[in-house]
C-alpha cells in the first residue's frame, strides 16, 4: 500500500517581509507559523522548514532503529532521538545530526552503534535527505 502525506502552506507577502503557516492536511494538525526570520534567525514561537524536516527525521530513523533491534532480536524498551538540522542563509540545509539515547536490554555499546549506523542509512529520510551530511551520535542507556 502506497501512503501519500500532504501539507500546504499559505504565504502572504516577499520572503523577508511575509509570512505563512504550514498545515498538515494529513493529520490535521496545524496551522504552524513560519517566516524567514525565524529561519535565519532562529525562534522558539516560530517553527521553519527545518525543525519540520528535524521532525521527519528524528521520527523516521526512531522508527527505522526499532524495527532494527527488534529483527536483531534485541526489541528495545525505549528510543529518544533529537535530528538537529542546520540551516545556513545563502547555502541551505547543510546538515541533519541524529543522537540517540536508547535502552535496549541485552545489547552492548559496539552493536548497538552498528545497529544504529544501519538504521541511519536505512532510514527513508536519510535517504531522501543523501545530498547533506547526516551524522549520529548513539549512546545506549
Amino acid at each position: 500500500m502506497t501512503v501519500t502525506s500532504e501539507a500546504t502552506t499559505a504565504w502572504n507577502g516577499s520572503l523577508f517581509e511575509g509570512s505563512g503557516d504550514v498545515r498538515l492536511v494529513s493529520s490535521g494538525q496545524g496551522p504552524f507559523d513560519v517566516n524567514w526570520k525565524a529561519r535565519s534567525e532562529g525562534s522558539a514561537s516560530v517553527t521553519t522548514p527545518e525543525e519540520l524536516i528535524a521532525a521527519a527525521h528524528s521520527s523516521c530513523f526512531s522508527m527505522a532503529l526499532a524495527n532494527a533491534l527488534s529483527e536483531n532480536g534485541t526489541p528495545p524498551t525505549s528510543i529518544d532521538t533529537t535530528a538537529s538540522v542546520t540551516f545556513k542563509p545563502g547555502t541551505g540545509i547543510t546538515g541533519s545530526h541524529l543522537n540517540v539515547n536508547a535502552t535496549v536490554p541485552g545489547l552492548d555499546a559496539t552493536d548497538f552503534e552498528r545497529i544504529a549506523q544501519a538504521a541511519k542509512s536505512g532510514c527513508p529520510v536519510s535517504q531522501a535527505l543523501a545530498g547533506i551530511e547526516i551524522t549520529l551520535e548513539a549512546t545506549l542507556a
